[in-house]
């Protein structure tokens, strides 16, 4: 990772997200949920119902404070991650609004990310020929 995880530019492979990107998100979210539901600082709601000849009970975990803090810490990383993925793709960073498009853009958006290989050879988004670097930049020109 040599320092580049936070803020990438360049191209990343589907091997390298996976790795860097959605399993320690996915794992940092998982712990994140459970803290929140051990120590019972999350925001759930649950419901019961009975009719004498049955039982229902239902709950719904709807987050927490710390997973709200682990979602904010991770919110540029993975949109970074998300960006560098798109562009071995050779698509824009224009794609990710796909993910307001209601149910079509999330699977457009996994299936894109996730699992189609890059663009073989150079393509526009290519640093020099040099591998995604870590640039802490607010402005890129």
């Amino acid at each position: 990772m040599n320092g580049n995880w936070y803020l990438r530019r360049g191209r990343i492979g589907r091997g390298t997200y996976w790795l860097q990107y959605v399993l320690p998100m996915a794992l940092a979210g998982l712990a994140a949920a459970v803290a929140d539901l051990s120590l019972g600082l999350a925001w759930s709601s649950t419901s019961s119902v009975a009719d004498g000849s049955s039982f229902e009970y239902s709950a719904t975990y709807s987050g927490g404070p710390i997973s709200l803090l682990v979602s904010l810490v991770l919110l540029v990383p993975s949109v970074s991650a998300a960006v560098t993925r798109l562009h071995d793709r050779g698509h824009s960073a224009w794609w990710l609004l796909w993910a307001f498009v209601p149910l079509v853009g999330g699977i457009v958006l996994l299936v894109t990310l996730c699992f189609l290989p890059g663009t073989p050879g150079r393509n526009e988004y290519d640093l020099d020929g040099h591998p995604a670097r870590w640039e802490p930049q607010l402005v890129h020109r």
